[in-house]
């Protein structure tokens, strides 16, 4: 494989990749040998710059290819996608966009692994942020597990992390826990507002379960004096309840972000918007694994900077990138 260093490329569906600063890697063949260069009509294959996923491009249309560590692949078709006014929904990611926690949950990701070495010294690397991030419990504990700790299981990490993020929660919810775990985006609650005086509806995302992942907004409004996020939120979908023993797990370690179930959902049942309205949809995310979630989904991705995007190589799947909320409530007043 080798950086994308030919002139900009067209892939259907997805536009223009610009030759320069886009992230992309070029490929000969998919990972998994499925599609090659110059075969049945492949005219080319780009991967994200983390490699989560694979673009295979035809004459006339172009499949996406996610990858996974727990061994569930998956192909999608992309759907052109474009921005229409007046936008109607704005979907929002949770931590790093809404709430800034991604370190907090890398610590646990950290605890976690330490815990399976049975070294309370253990850090992670820099390196390993983009892969620890954006995605499911399980595919982050599975690449911790490959890298660091061949022999473990994900089972047995589960069981740790959950040990973990149980003391942590309740000492948070308690007013005792880790300081700064989970604060709002600057100007989320004047954006939030905004929305709704423009009467948009406002849909919340998260890969996170939702014991974790409510507790952080929760405690969010409460610093922002917002109230219940229940009642404020058009929508809220959380990738759903751990499996454990003697309970019922819900659909969420295998389908999360970049899949596009999540956002597909929040849209099209939390919100009623049909397939036909996409177009005047917009997804907000910081990390490579949601603008992916939010383009596969068939939206318009808005990046919001200070997340993962550059580093996992997704900047090409947004539709524009923003520094501010101010500057995303411009785009999506148009």
């Amino acid at each position: 494989m080798s950086a994308l260093t030919s002139s900009t490329l067209h892939l259907p569906g997805l536009g223009d990749i610009p030759a320069q600063g886009s992230g992309m890697i070029s490929l000969r063949t998919t990972s998994d040998q499925r599609f090659q260069v110059g075969h049945d009509g492949v005219h080319t294959v780009l991967a994200t710059g983390d490699g989560t996923l694979e673009f295979v491009a035809f004459g006339d249309h172009t499949l996406a290819h996610v990858r996974s560590n727990m061994g569930y692949p998956a192909y999608y078709p992309i759907q052109p996608v474009k921005l229409e006014h007046p936008v109607e929904a704005v979907l929002m990611d949770l931590d790093g966009t809404s709430v800034r926690s991604e370190e907090f949950w890398i610590w646990i990701i950290e605890q976690t692994t330490a815990s399976l070495l049975g070294n309370p010294r253990f850090t992670l690397q820099t390196s390993d942020h983009t892969h620890v991030s954006g995605h499911s419990v399980s595919e982050h504990l599975q690449y911790c597990i490959r890298t660091y700790c061949p022999g473990k299981t994900v089972e047995e990490a589960r069981i740790h992390y959950f040990e973990h993020t149980h003391r942590e929660m309740k000492a948070i919810l308690a007013g005792t826990g880790r300081q700064g775990a989970f604060t709002p985006s600057p100007g989320l609650k004047d954006f939030l507002y905004a929305l709704k005086d423009l009467k948009i509806r406002i849909g919340l995302v998260t890969s996170g379960l939702y014991e974790k992942a409510y507790p952080e907004i929760l405690d969010a409004f409460r610093t922002l004096k917002m109230g219940d996020p229940a009642d404020f939120y058009d929508s809220i979908i959380t990738a759903g309840h751990p499996l454990r023993k003697g309970t019922a797990g819900t659909l969420g370690e295998l389908s999360p972000k970049p899949h596009p179930w999540l956002y597909a959902e929040t849209a099209r049942v939390g919100l009623g918007i049909p397939v036909e309205r996409r177009h005047h949809v917009v997804g907000i995310e910081d990390s490579g694994a949601g603008v992916s979630s939010i383009r596969l989904a068939g939206f318009t991705a808005l990046g919001y900077a200070g997340g993962n995007i550059d580093a996992s190589g997704t900047r090409a799947l947004c539709h524009s990138m923003h520094e501010s909320f101010d500057s995303i409530l411009a785009t999506i007043r148009g």
